[in-house]
């Protein structure tokens, strides 16, 4: 019982230290600065530049709306674009391809934290794009082919404040801010229940016997065994408690900088349980185009994964 105290009460210290000393600092600023962006018309003049170059790829202007929440504020940021791609009436076929890329993408509140840990961010993003379009387009003209093409005239524009005084940029600022605590704080629970379960298989042995079991496979393919906690982690509890894992197995020395940067490609993404439950609750809709969405991401992320790999 004692151990399983003492458990508890690192993992809690390890996850409030995370959310409130990592997590948090960096999304108040990315938050504030896409907000404020967002506010003063920036983004929709981006948007408007960059949906016809990214038509080809499957993906409409709310798409690259997507494409900048993922990337800058949060893995859960383009469920409110999905839902309006889903109530404004563009077409499955469009909705699928707009899915599997944000399955493929990196999700803002891992990798911007993980800055702190070593993550080259512009190479994460490159390859991040690049995956994204790759998961896009094999969804749009591969995986999707057979969903439906038909679509309504849809009103690509989102509606957002506007920040043409001191007091609107003040108040946009506030809202970032308040939107960032609330990730940060949000987050604690997971990191905590998924440290918690991590450490105590760690402790009782199970991770090493896992690693051991997959030896011969993982010497095979190359991967380094250290990888499998984090990967386990991510995969069942998601990107922020994979986080948390990497955290503190960077302060442990058991993971390099470069593996850090080798293994982001496929460790960093909403490609995981919570991932893929959350975003498809964004409407019916999206939840019946899920798995030609989910088929298209494996491939992008096979490309974030080499990419990363030969880069790191």
């Amino acid at each position: 019982m004692e151990i399983l105290i003492d458990i508890i009460l690192k993992a809690g210290r390890s996850a409030v230290e995370l959310s409130l000393f990592v997590l948090l600092p960096v999304m108040v600023v990315m938050l504030s600065l896409m907000r404020l962006l967002e506010a003063r018309g920036v983004l929709d003049w981006v948007v408007s530049r960059l949906a016809p170059v990214l038509k080809p790829f499957g993906l409409t202007g709310l798409g690259v709306f997507a494409a900048l929440q993922v990337n800058f504020v949060s893995f859960a940021a383009p469920m409110a674009t999905l839902t309006m791609m889903d109530q404004r009436g563009a077409s499955d076929r469009h909705i699928a391809a707009t899915l599997a890329m944000v399955f493929a993408m990196a999700q803002a509140n891992a990798s911007l934290p993980m800055m702190t840990m070593g993550l080259d961010i512009g190479l994460t993003l490159l390859w991040s794009l690049l995956g994204g379009l790759a998961a896009a387009a094999a969804t749009y003209y591969l995986f999707g082919r057979a969903l439906s093409v038909s679509e309504a005239v849809v009103d690509e524009h989102l509606s957002h404040p506007v920040a043409e005084s001191a007091k609107g940029v003040l108040d946009v600022i506030n809202r970032a801010g308040a939107e960032a605590f609330k990730l940060a704080v949000g987050a604690i629970p997971m990191l905590v229940l998924s440290l918690v379960v991590v450490t105590a298989l760690r402790v009782f042995g199970v991770i090493d016997l896992l690693t051991a079991g997959l030896a011969p496979l993982l010497g095979f393919l190359s991967i380094d065994p250290a990888l499998v906690l984090p990967a386990l982690t991510k995969y069942l509890a998601g990107g922020t408690a994979m986080m948390g894992v990497m955290d503190e197995m960077r302060k442990a020395g058991q993971v390099s900088v470069e593996l850090l940067n080798a293994s982001a490609g496929f460790l960093i993404s909403p490609f995981d349980l919570p991932g893929v439950a959350v975003l498809i609750s964004a409407g019916q809709r999206i939840a019946k185009v899920w798995k030609p969405a989910a088929l298209g991401a494996c491939i992008g992320i096979a490309l974030r994964t080499a990419g990363h790999i030969l880069t790191a």
